[in-house]
């Protein structure tokens, strides 16, 4: 009796605590379904985890819980990622370490977790001592390697200069102008130019030298530069290459990698190049204008392909009526004669001779006719079939949507050997057709928001079945349309709207009495079939990411000529002035003159000019005089001023102020008066002296400059 109620007692508790475990698993999902529809994602997969470890075999509850793991993950991924870049590295590793304990197959947090700790003691090492461990010598050395040669101006102040000498003076007067040092190379031959430059940079200067001189000139430091004959071969001794590495974020097939590559190939001349497709990286080897050139022309081309969601909604709607009235009476009937008792003799069998056909009557047929049938149906059916598929594709590539079955259907048979028989369907090849809805969709994205789609859909369905050679062949109806269209961004285009209306009307009965109208029921049948089938497609386009340009992207760049590839530095601007004596350049195209310098008896020209005086340098020409007026009235006190020199004695031109400093060129000798008081001194980062020519006679020279902060900026475009 106790053992009764002890099974009793168990059977009742776990009768109410299974229910009430179950009850708990669908409460704590339905917890986590609300959870997620407010973008909760943590809640969302605790609740979700709570259910699936209630009920471990519950399929839904392991979906559920397997997809929320993904997506609390990814947000503590992302979070962790903008709490980095602000420079929040703790917290950062925080959300990593969150992310990975919620998925510990998310192989994005495992790696921001080593980035972030590396960071971190990457800043704590600059504050503590380095700790000892085994490094190659290789790997410190690398570190440590420098990269190319940038070229400081002491001053970017624009000048003016006009001279006929020899293109080393010119680099020299150039050089000292801009504070840097100037290198010749041992095999080179100085040519007489003349240069007559009006309101550039020192950099325009050194360029526009080369040009004229066909040279050209590398910097080797910081203030020091090195100048060559402009040929190949001295081009290729004197440029420095460098090397870099490229790594491209948008390509995802090595024939992307190698489109890339081809393209930097043929604009710039590139021939050192390797690709890395296992990394997406591409390593060059070149000058620096060319590597300057080919990140520009990688941030161009290496963009996120346009993507787009193609929604497409199948209609089908099918309407069929059929009606049948009428009576359906017998068209024919069978009369059998058959012996009787009237007829004389007969045989065993049941037959009658002839001589007892004279004794024949209607007792000796038999007359079969068959029933009549009532006939009144009605029939009127509706179908509508809507499907509503979405496919996101990248741009220029196929995605293909098939919703169906797959069936089988014999492409070809061999023969057994022997004599045996053989069923047909052991020795038949078989192959599956998708029979539903395929759709294949090609996109192509326009920059104006337009996308051109080259589609294909079909609808196909098994209408029936025939028996082919022994094989049951399955007979299959298809609607297809294969077309190509342009779409704006959110256009609905119906595509293919296919009707099919058929109407049958048949009607059975005597002759005659079928054209009566109403006697026709009753000596007939009357059959109608009405049948209406219609299919439309609806496709919308939405561009999810168009193609991401910017002015950068379509800003022209000048790469050099046809046969040296190089980098137009930009044109640093002046600042406003805050002197009457030195003033703002003017744009190009100003039609306000300016009085030149006078040198020796050359009177003053008026040239385009800004409204102040920039630098200027103005050497008289060998063959005129060298002594000059300082107080002539066309000089300018706060423009170039004239200078003068007589038996070598200094006559350069006084009242310099730190607005308008002046510089003079005397007896093979370039100084500068920037206005401290301490006179006439060789401008900064020269050394010795510009010799212009020990054997001729003394000239003379003066120029002024303007103050001006120098300005970096990116690769300039064409000159226009």
């Amino acid at each position: 009796m106790r053992l009764f109620r002890f099974l009793m007692i168990a059977a009742l508790l776990a009768a109410f605590t299974v229910p009430s475990y179950a009850d708990e698993a669908r409460t704590a999902y339905k917890r986590g379904v609300q959870a997620e529809k407010y973008n909760k994602y943590d809640e969302a997969y605790e609740a979700f985890r709570q259910a699936q470890q209630l009920k471990p075999r519950d399929a839904e509850y392991l979906a559920a819980f397997t997809r929320m793991r993904f997506y609390a993950a990814a947000e503590h991924v992302r979070a962790g990622q903008a709490l980095r870049e602000t420079g929040k590295l703790a917290d950062a590793l925080a959300e990593y370490t969150k992310a990975a304990a919620i998925d510990q197959t998310n192989i994005m947090a495992q790696q921001e977790i080593r980035q972030t700790t590396e960071l971190m003691k990457r800043q704590e090492r600059k504050d503590e001592p380095p700790v000892t461990r085994l490094v190659s010598p290789l790997v410190k050395m690398a570190e440590q390697a420098g990269g190319p040669a940038e070229l400081q101006f002491s001053s970017n102040s624009p000048i003016t200069l006009r001279l006929s000498e020899n293109a080393d003076v010119a680099y020299k007067i150039v050089a000292k102008l801009a504070g840097i040092n100037v290198l010749f190379d041992p095999e080179f031959k100085a040519q007489r130019l003349s240069v007559e430059l009006n309101d550039v940079t020192p950099r325009e200067a050194l360029d526009m030298v080369a040009l004229q001189s066909k040279t050209f000139w590398q910097p080797v430091s910081n203030n020091t530069i090195m100048v060559a004959a402009d040929t190949p071969g001295k081009r290729k001794d004197r440029q420095n290459n460098i090397m870099t590495t490229f790594y491209l974020r948008n390509v995802s097939t090595s024939s992307d990698l190698q489109d890339a590559a081809n393209t930097i190939k043929g604009i710039l001349d590139l021939s050192r190049i390797q690709l890395i497709p296992r990394q997406n990286a591409i390593v060059m080897r070149g000058t620096s204008d060319q590597l300057v050139l080919a990140q520009k022309l990688l941030s161009d081309i290496d963009k996120p392909k346009p993507e787009v969601v193609i929604d497409i909604v199948v209609m089908q709607i099918r309407r069929d009526k059929v009606r049948n009235m009428g009576i359906n009476l017998p068209t024919s009937t069978t009369v059998a004669l058959v012996p009787g008792g009237g007829i004389g003799a007969t045989s065993g069998s049941g037959t009658f001779t002839i001589n007892s056909l004279r004794n024949i009557n209607a007792t000796n047929f038999q007359v079969a006719i068959p029933s009549a049938t009532l006939s009144a149906l009605m029939t009127d059916g509706n179908t509508k079939i809507i499907q509503n598929p979405e496919i996101r594709a990248l741009d220029s590539e196929k995605a293909t949507l098939k919703i169906g079955d797959r069936v089988p259907i014999a492409t070809g048979s061999f023969s057994g050997g022997g004599g045996a028989s053989v069923s047909p369907l052991v020795n038949t090849q078989f192959q599956y057709l998708d029979v539903g809805v395929n759709i294949d969709v090609t996109p192509h994205i326009h920059p104006d928001g337009e996308v051109t789609l080259k589609m294909t859909l079909e609808i196909s369905s098994v209408t029936g079945s025939q028996n082919l050679g022994g094989v049951t062949q399955p007979i299959i109806g298809q609607r297809r349309i294969e077309h190509e269209m342009r779409l704006h961004d959110g256009d609905i285009n119906l595509v293919g709207g296919i009707l099919e209306d058929s109407e049958t009307q048949s009607m059975s009965g005597y002759p005659g009495l079928l054209k009566v109208p109403i006697l026709k029921y009753f000596f007939g049948q009357e059959n109608k079939e009405m049948r209406e089938n219609e299919i439309v497609f609806a496709i919308t386009p939405h561009i999810v990411r168009g193609q991401d340009l910017d002015e950068q992207n379509l800003r022209p760049v000048d790469i050099g000529t046809g046969s040296v590839v190089e980098m137009r530095h930009p044109t640093p601007d002046a600042p406003a002035n805050t002197s009457a004596k030195a003033g703002p350049r003017v744009p190009a195209g100003s039609n306000k003159p300016k009085v030149a310098p006078t040198v020796g008896a050359n009177p003053p020209a008026a040239v385009p000019t800004p409204s102040s005086a920039p630098a200027a340098i103005a050497p008289p020409a060998p063959q005129l005089s060298t002594k000059a007026d300082p107080n002539s009235p066309n000089a300018s006190p706060g423009g170039p001023q004239a200078s003068k020199a007589d038996d070598g004695a200094e006559s350069c031109p006084k009242g310099a102020t730190p607005e308008h400093p002046v510089g003079c060129y005397l007896n093979g000798t370039w100084r500068v008066d920037v206005g401290d008081g301490r006179g006439y001194q060789q401008p900064p980062g020269s050394s010795g002296s510009a010799t212009a020519n020990p054997n001729g006679p003394a000239k003379g020279m003066t120029g002024t400059s303007v103050q001006q902060d120098p300005k970096t900026a990116t690769a300039s475009g064409p000159i226009v």
